[in-house]
């Protein structure tokens, strides 16, 4: 499931794949944004990725991949 992390005043958004479900990444983000300090989630190949509070414009958390096609291992 890809989530994706708009950044004030930066113009790129931060993108990371997750294995999580939407449902847990929405309580991370929430529990985050009411207790300030830091969002931190990690992707789905172990990176760690971490926004402070106040930098965080939005946060979208997309819906759950159903397959790719094309070759190689996702």
């Amino acid at each position: 499931m890809e989530v994706r992390i708009g950044v004030k005043q930066v113009s790129r958004e931060v993108v990371l794949e997750s294995a999580q479900k939407p449902e847990e990444v929405q309580q991370i983000v929430s529990a985050a944004l009411s207790g300030g300090g830091t969002l931190e989630l990690a992707d789905a190949k172990g990176h760690l990725v971490v926004v402070p509070v106040d930098a965080v414009g939005y946060v979208e958390i997309g819906v759950e991949e159903s397959g790719r096609v094309g070759f190689g291992s996702y």
